[in-house]
């Protein structure tokens, strides 16, 4: 099995200049909205020196995010959207209202994309152009930055569908954040290379002749290959994969009958597998189609191994590009201080951003939320879940920085 990449396609966004006259705050608003969403931007390397041109540096612009009118902002959009979740390619309050946002700031753009997602653009319109990436499960700007509001992140590969509408074309890098409750509020974290793993989903049903428990040798148990499947599917990675390289198959659920004294007709079981590299993972889903096919025909049943390439497309792995990395981290020190800029080890999650790394260098950093003191120290997808929102001012100053410096170190093309 193959991870899809994105075919190339014409730019149908929406190029918006904004007028020289514009001041910080409505160009702060822009980015605000990217930490309220888990957001992402697009980047690429920087100079050494990471504060800017026009006069701001990264530490002003993080004072003016903590500053009342924008914290209680965003703060109250936040609270906003998370008092209506909407699901993958569903999210269309959260759509309207991110449009209504837009229209408050006199900024145009193009909709819907991928459904419920939006472009907008500000700036000159001309390259360098830098894109900024929100998923949703004023300054003058010499270059272009555009405002990527994408859906579908949480396991629907939004950001495939982003791309092959072209939201991002001519971009050239990226570079996103995601909340962190397990690193404190104030740093941020991140590494160069690869980050988080390639991601994919199976199901597979085994069926044979289901009948009565007392008599077992007139039925074809399919319980019996599923089980001997599960146990070795766990061997792909113990005895078949090198032990340096980071890889995981886990089995999530199994079904089959409900009665104690019945043998059923067939079993459905399935799970998620990941790796660091795109061999280990191209490798695990092969292996785990012929393990469950063979033990299904030893005992005398079928298989059928689905990999939900349609309701659950695989992800690529997210890699950082040194240079990507490099910028952002520069950028960091200056905002928050050298010590907290943390270097995290990789990890197994998944994120669709890595379709947009597959297209252009990119860097994905973590952005601390841990806040004993509030409670909120709860795991992503934790229903107890709480966010320190002390963090918001943060992140969106690294993504203004970032952006900022970017277009003021990369030449205006016209």
């Amino acid at each position: 099995m193959k991870i899809p990449i994105p075919p190339q396609r014409p730019n149908t966004t929406i190029l918006v200049p904004m007028a020289s006259s514009c001041r910080l705050p409505p160009t702060l608003h822009l980015w605000l909205f990217f930490s309220l969403l888990t957001s992402t931007h697009l980047s690429s390397c920087a100079s050494q020196n990471p504060s800017t041109e026009i006069g701001i540096s990264p530490r002003e612009l993080l004072e003016s995010a903590r500053e009342p009118e924008f914290f209680d902002w965003m703060t109250s959009i936040r609270r906003r959207i998370h008092q209506h979740p909407e699901l993958g390619f569903e999210e269309y309050k959260t759509s309207e209202l991110i449009r209504s946002e837009l229209d408050a700031l006199g900024i145009e753009y193009s909709w819907p994309v991928a459904k419920t997602g939006i472009v907008a653009s500000v700036g000159s319109g001309a390259s360098p152009l830098f894109a900024l990436r929100a998923d949703m499960d004023a300054l003058p700007l010499q270059g272009t930055v555009k405002l990527i509001f994408q859906p579908g992140e949480e396991g629907r590969a939004g950001a495939y569908h982003m791309l092959q509408e072209g939201a991002l074309e001519d971009v050239q890098a990226i570079f996103g954040i995601h909340v962190e409750p397990s690193l404190s509020t104030g740093a941020i974290a991140s590494r160069p290379g690869p980050l988080l793993a390639a991601s994919g989903r199976f199901t597979a049903t085994i069926k044979g002749k289901g009948g009565h428990a007392a008599f077992p040798h007139t039925t074809i148990d399919p319980i019996l290959p599923a089980s001997f499947a599960i146990l070795s599917l766990q061997q792909l990675v113990s005895r078949e994969s090198d032990p340096l390289e980071s890889r995981v198959v886990s089995v999530g659920f199994v079904r089959a009958g409900e009665a104690l004294n019945v043998i059923p007709d067939s079993v459905t079981f399935g799970g998620t597998f990941r790796s660091m590299k795109t061999e280990g993972f191209t490798h695990l889903s092969k292996r785990i189609k012929e393990v469950i096919e063979t033990q299904a025909a030893v005992h005398r049943c079928t298989a059928i191994v689905e990999f939900s390439e349609k309701t659950g497309m695989p992800y690529p792995a997210t890699v950082n590009d040194e240079g990507m990395y490099a910028h952002a981290k520069r950028v960091g020190e200056d905002l928050v201080g050298v010590t907290s800029v943390r270097h995290c080890p990789p990890t197994m999650g998944a994120e669709d951003f890595s379709f947009y790394s597959q297209k252009m260098p990119s860097a994905f950093f973590w952005l601390g939320i841990k806040n004993e003191t509030l409670g909120s120290t709860y795991p992503l997808h934790s229903p107890y879940f709480f966010m320190d929102e002390q963090a918001l001012p943060i992140g969106a100053a690294l993504h203004a920085a970032v952006a900022m410096v970017y277009l003021d170190n990369h030449p205006t093309e016209l």
